[in-house]
C-alpha cells in the first residue's frame, strides 16, 4: 500500500456525503429487517396468518432476486444512479403497503414489493462503491456497511418489540418509511453531481432472459413457503420440485460452476447463499422460540438478539482491519466454527428447554461468525470483478444470499408445519441450519486469494 493509499479514507471530502447516504440506507434496511424478525409473531397472529409466517420472510427475499438482477443489468448498462433511485422508491411503497395491511395476504403483497426494492438497492450500492472507491478502501466501506447494523441491532429489535407491544405493529413499517424517504432525498442530492461512470452495451435478449429466470426463482421460492399451508404429503413433493426448478433457473444468474463450488468467485457466491440460509433461517425462529417456550414479550425477545448484533459489528471491524493478514481459509474456519456453536446452542435449548440465556449468549457467536465472513465475501467478489461485470457479479452475490435465505426459511417453515407447529418443532429448523453450515465448508475452502493478490 502506498503512502497516498494509507492517507485515503472513505470519509474524505469527496466521498463523505456519499458514504453517509449509503450507510443511512443500509441502516434503515437493517431497522426494517430486524423489526420484521421481532414483530412477525404478533403480525401473524393479528392478521390470522400463522401458517404463512415463513412466507413473510421468504417472499421478501425471493422477490429481492428480481430487484437484484434488474439493478445489476441497469447498473452495467447505464450506471447505478437510476437503479438506486428506483429501488429505494419500491422499498418505500412496500413499507407503506405492509403498514396499512388489514389481511395477511395484503401484508404479504407489501412484503413482496419491499423485496423488489431491497434487492435492487443492495446491488446498486455495491456498484456505487465499486465506481467511486479505490480497491484498497472496499474492505473499509463494507465494514462500515456492516457496522451500520450496529445501532439498529442495539435498538431495532427492542424498539420494534416495544412499538408492537405498546403502540401498534404497523408503526414498525410506517416509521421506517418516513425515515427512508428522508435518507433518499439526502443521497439523491449528493449523488447529483458525482461521476458514477458510463454504462456499456448490453445484450438485451440476455438481460430479458435473466429477468425471466429471476421471476422463476422468486415464484418457486414463494411456492415453497406456501407449501407449509398444504398437507405434508403434498407440500414436501411441491417443495422439492420447486428447489430443483430454482437450481436450474439460477445457473445463468450466477458465475459458471457456482453450484459445483468452482474455485474462486463461484465458491464465494455459493458460500454466501449457504451461510445466509443457515443464519437467517435460524434467526427467524429465535424470537418465536423465546416467546412460545419462555414467555418472552416482543420487547424482550428483541433484546435477546442484541448481543449477536454487537458481535457482528465487532467482527466486521476486525475483518476490515485484519482480513488480509488472516486470509480467506482462516476466516472460513473461524466463522463456520462460530456458526456451528451458535446454532447448536439454540438447538439444545429447543430440545431440552435449557435456560434462554444459552440462546442469547450462543447466538452472539453466530453474529461474530457472520460479521467476520460477510464483508470478506463481498470484498472477494469485487476483487474478482472487472468494470464490465461488477454489476453482474454483485448481483450474483446478492442473488445467492437472498435465494439461500428464502429457500432455507421456507423449508424450515414447512418442517415446523409438518411437525404440528409446536415449540418442539423448532428443533428441526436448527438441525437443518447446522447441516447447511457444514455444507458451506466445501466452497469455503475454495475461495482463492484474489483480495490478497490485489492488495499486494
Amino acid at each position: 500500500m502506498t503512502a497516498g493509499q494509507a492517507e485515503a479514507s472513505i470519509w474524505d471530502r469527496e466521498r463523505r456525503w456519499v458514504t453517509l447516504g449509503a450507510v443511512a440506507l443500509i441502516f434503515l434496511a437493517a431497522i426494517e429487517s430486524l423489526a420484521v424478525t421481532t414483530v412477525m409473531p404478533i403480525v401473524s397472529e393479528a392478521l390470522d396468518g400463522q401458517s404463512l409466517y415463513a412466507v413473510a420472510f421468504a417472499g421478501t427475499l425471493a422477490t429481492s432476486v428480481i430487484g437484484m438482477v434488474a439493478a445489476g443489468a441497469w447498473s452495467d448498462a447505464r450506471g447505478p444512479r437510476g437503479a438506486l433511485y428506483a429501488a429505494v422508491s419500491l422499498f418505500l411503497i412496500g413499507l407503506v403497503l405492509s403498514g396499512f395491511a388489514v389481511t395477511m395476504h395484503q401484508f404479504l403483497a407489501g412484503r413482496l414489493v419491499q423485496g423488489l426494492g431491497a434487492g435492487g438497492q443492495t446491488v446498486a450500492l455495491y456498484v456505487v462503491v465499486a465506481r467511486l472507491y479505490p480497491p484498497h478502501l472496499h474492505g473499509r466501506v463494507f465494514a462500515a456497511f456492516a457496522a451500520a447494523w450496529v445501532v439498529p441491532s442495539m435498538i431495532g429489535p427492542f424498539l420494534a418489540g416495544a412499538v408492537a407491544e405498546f403502540l401498534d405493529w404497523r408503526w414498525a413499517f410506517l416509521g421506517v418509511a418516513v425515515l427512508t424517504a428522508a435518507a433518499f432525498l439526502t443521497i439523491a442530492a449528493r449523488l447529483r453531481g458525482v461521476d458514477l461512470g458510463h454504462g456499456v452495451p448490453q445484450d438485451r435478449r440476455a438481460v430479458v432472459m435473466r429477468l425471466l429466470l429471476a421471476v422463476v426463482v422468486a415464484v418457486f421460492a414463494v411456492l415453497i413457503g406456501f407449501s407449509a399451508d398444504m398437507v405434508p404429503p403434498v407440500g414436501w413433493p411441491v417443495a422439492i420440485g420447486a428447489v430443483v426448478v430454482i437450481g436450474v433457473a439460477l445457473l445463468p444468474l450466477v458465475p459458471r460452476s457456482t453450484l459445483r463450488a468452482g474455485r474462486g468467485l463461484p465458491s464465494v457466491v455459493l458460500m454466501r447463499g449457504l451461510v445466509a440460509g443457515a443464519f437467517f433461517a435460524a434467526e427467524a425462529y429465535i424470537p418465536y422460540l423465546l416467546m412460545k417456550r419462555f414467555d418472552f414479550t416482543a420487547t424482550w425477545a428483541g433484546i435477546a438478539l442484541m448481543l449477536a448484533a454487537f458481535a457482528w459489528a465487532g467482527a466486521s471491524a476486525l475483518q476490515g482491519r485484519y482480513g488480509e493478514q488472516l486470509g480467506n481459509r482462516r476466516i472460513t474456519v473461524i466463522s463456520l466454527s462460530l456458526l456451528v456453536a451458535a446454532i447448536v446452542s439454540v438447538l439444545l435449548t429447543s430440545l431440552w428447554g435449557i435456560s434462554p440465556l444459552l440462546v442469547i449468549l450462543g447466538w452472539a457467536l453466530g453474529g461474530g461468525g457472520m460479521g467476520l465472513l460477510y464483508p470478506r465475501l463481498t470484498v472477494l467478489t469485487l476483487a474478482y470483478s472487472g468494470p464490465d461485470d461488477q454489476g453482474f457479479n454483485s448481483s450474483a452475490l446478492s442473488i445467492s444470499d437472498a435465494t439461500g435465505s428464502a429457500v432455507a426459511i421456507a423449508i424450515a417453515g414447512l418442517g415446523v408445519a409438518t411437525l404440528g407447529g409446536g415449540v418442539g418443532a423448532f428443533s428441526v429448523v436448527f438441525a437443518f441450519c447446522v447441516v447447511l453450515v457444514f455444507l458451506a465448508a466445501v466452497p469455503g475452502l475454495r475461495l482463492g486469494h484474489a483480495a490478497e493478490q490485489k492488495s499486494s
